[in-house]
């Protein structure tokens, strides 16, 4: 019964976490408080994403990257064809090794300057590696697609203003202001730019009210920091009060204003904005920092540099294209955010968004890079790290992941949460509910989940009366949740002790999530627990179907089989089940069936 941990192990780091979403999607650790707002604009249009690995755009010219045809082949200085670089580049760049994809594809294009795509690929790859020399120099700006275009120019500007050439970045984003689908960006990094070049009549321009909500909302915000900057500070005062106090955007932007506040000696007014905003927002952790800093005359946060505002507008575009579901655009954002300035928290979204985008291993590379300096950024990044290590299944190097995480914010019970369920998924019972059972996570206001997870691991201990306490006391807590329903439910129905009620509640579980298949084995098992064995043999069948690879399901599906005279069939599925990597206890007794088939009794009556 043990191994029945393993038909929940896909939403134990969810349930642990309470709510930390499937790892890449909100890393279950306070997420360190950006110095610019979090802003979602639900009525703008997602821009057109780029693949990491067929990175040229739909739009691009329809121009055979190698020809098919070509005598003779370029070839390097080390006789490599460009054929096989392009090959051994796309190939690389499929399984997530961007910088030597990106590498290879650059060689092609030197190799193959009058090829379009190449080139467009070669960029694209080099901004997604990071290699922003590389793509500043092989840009392509004529023929092709917005996406390709538009990130050039973007490049472009973002080199020269960090080589020091402001005016020169400047005047290009006068010439030629960013289009879609980087405008938002390009809006966004244009005022601290022009900032920076000592054009501070465009610096301080209102923005355009009837652009994209999202660019007003942040272009009147860097705007009152601008002004502040500029010491001007009754204006920057009036601005930021404007947006403290708007209904619509208040909760975004009373944290800055605060800051400015305290910035300004107006300590007891910056309190006074701290305190509305927990009144509305009572677990924004930001906002509780900012508070007791203020509350003890703590030093306030200070201005940004130029530079490094320009970064914090790359990776509030980040941020927004991520949110859109335009990971790769992200990804390059934060790229060029990182070239203006390695903030520690940028370095940590850099490799959160590569994992979404798919790209595991340049992720775990940048997520090793954040540095310890801040314990709560620090944290965040090795939970991220865990995160991409457990996905690419090496469970061991998550752990550790998850426990340096936990030595540098001990007090974090989510933390605590993930290492427990990382534990169970090591089946490491004992040290478990260690974890579960220590005042992180075993308190008076525990969560459903925690006490879920402790009762599958009293069950994998065979202490049944103390795992039956726990599961009962997390579905009283949840009642309709399909994963409690189904786990409590199986051990009845399994143990034989209250078969018809665990049955119904499989099958209530079933109704909520039909298409799982471990709980759809469940209900097979609990009809033929009752005898009813035709009817488990199709149930049986559909979660084989659905979970192939499962030997529990398909140890159960044979047993069926035998139960209604099939047992032919019943050894082909018992036999299957020995190559499906059983654990000792249930080879041993498919190797019993084997020989000597199953011994017929009657159903069980329990319940």
């Amino acid at each position: 019964m043990s191994m029945r941990i393993l038909l929940v192990s896909a939403s134990l780091i969810a349930l642990a976490s309470a709510g930390a979403a499937a790892a890449q999607d909100a890393p279950p650790v306070s997420d360190p408080a950006p110095r610019r707002p979090n802003v979602v604009d639900p009525q703008s249009s997602p821009p057109l994403i780029v693949d990491g690995a067929n990175a040229s755009p739909p739009s691009a010219p329809t121009i055979e990257a190698i020809p098919r045809v070509w005598s003779p082949a370029p070839r390097d200085g080390q006789g490599r064809s460009a054929y096989g670089l392009y090959l051994s580049s796309r190939s690389a760049l499929s399984s997530g090794e961007s910088a030597e994809g990106a590498d290879l594809m650059a060689r092609v294009e030197s190799l193959t300057p009058e090829q379009p795509i190449v080139r467009e690929q070669a960029f694209t790859s080099a901004l997604l590696a990071g290699d922003l020399n590389l793509a500043a120099r092989i840009s392509p700006d004529a023929g092709v697609s917005p996406v390709i275009s538009e990130a050039g120019v973007l490049v472009s500007v973002v080199q020269q203003l960090g080589a020091g050439q402001a005016r020169e970045a400047n005047a290009a984003l006068k010439a030629h202001p960013i289009g879609a689908p980087h405008a938002r960006a390009g809006a966004l990094i244009a005022p601290w730019v022009a900032a920076a070049a000592g054009d501070w009549e465009t610096a301080l321009a209102e923005p355009n009210p009837t652009a994209d909500r999202l660019i007003v909302f942040l272009g009147r915000y860097d705007r009152a920091r601008l002004l502040e900057i500029r010491r001007r500070h009754d204006e920057a005062d009036v601005a930021l009060k404007a947006l403290a106090q708007d209904a619509r955007t208040g909760a975004l932007f009373r944290l800055a204003y605060g800051n400015f506040l305290e910035r300004r000696g107006r300590r007891e007014e910056a309190l006074a904005v701290y305190d509305a905003g927990l009144a509305a927002e009572a677990t924004d952790p930001a906002l509780t920092v900012a508070r007791a800093r203020a509350a003890t005359a703590g030093r306030p946060p200070e201005l940004p540099s130029l530079r490094e505002g320009a970064a914090e507008a790359l990776t509030i575009a980040a941020q927004q294209a991520s949110d859109e579901g335009a990971n790769e655009f992200a990804v390059v954002y934060l790229r060029l955010s990182l070239n203006l300035d390695r903030d520690p928290a940028s370095l940590y979204r850099l490799g959160s968004t590569l994992s979404k985008a798919n790209l595991e291993g340049p992720a775990q590379a940048t997520l090793q890079e954040v540095p310890d300096d801040d314990p709560v950024v620090y944290a965040a990044a090795r939970v991220a790290l865990g995160l991409t290590l457990d996905k690419a299944d090496k469970p061991e190097e998550a752990l550790a992941a998850f426990r340096q995480a936990e030595g540098a914010t001990p007090s974090d019970s989510r933390i605590a949460g993930l290492i427990a369920s990382q534990l169970m998924k090591l089946e490491r019972w004992e040290e478990a509910l260690t974890v579960l059972n220590g005042p992180l996570l075993n308190t008076a206001d525990q969560s459903a989940s925690v006490r879920f997870l402790r009762g599958a691991a009293y069950e994998s201990l065979d202490r049944v009366p103390e795992a039956e306490a726990e599961l009962w006391a997390a579905l009283q807590a949840e009642p309709n949740e399909p994963s409690f329903l189904n786990y409590l439910g199986y051990l009845w129905v399994d143990m034989g002790t209250r078969v018809a009620e665990g049955a119904a509640m499989i099958q209530r579980a079933h109704a909520a999530d039909p298409e799982d298949g471990n709980i759809q084995d469940s209900l097979g098992w609990a009809q033929y627990r009752q005898g009813q064995y035709e009817t488990a043999v199709d149930t049986l069948e559909q979660a084989v179907a659905k979970e192939p690879a499962n030997a529990e399901i398909n140890d159960h599906l044979g047993d069926a089989y035998w139960q209604v005279g099939r047992r032919r069939e019943a050894g082909f599925q018992w036999t299957r089940v020995l190559t499906l990597d059983p654990d000792a206890e249930r080879r041993a007794e498919v190797e019993r069936k084997l020989e000597q088939g199953l011994t017929d009794v009657a159903p069980p009556t329990g319940g």
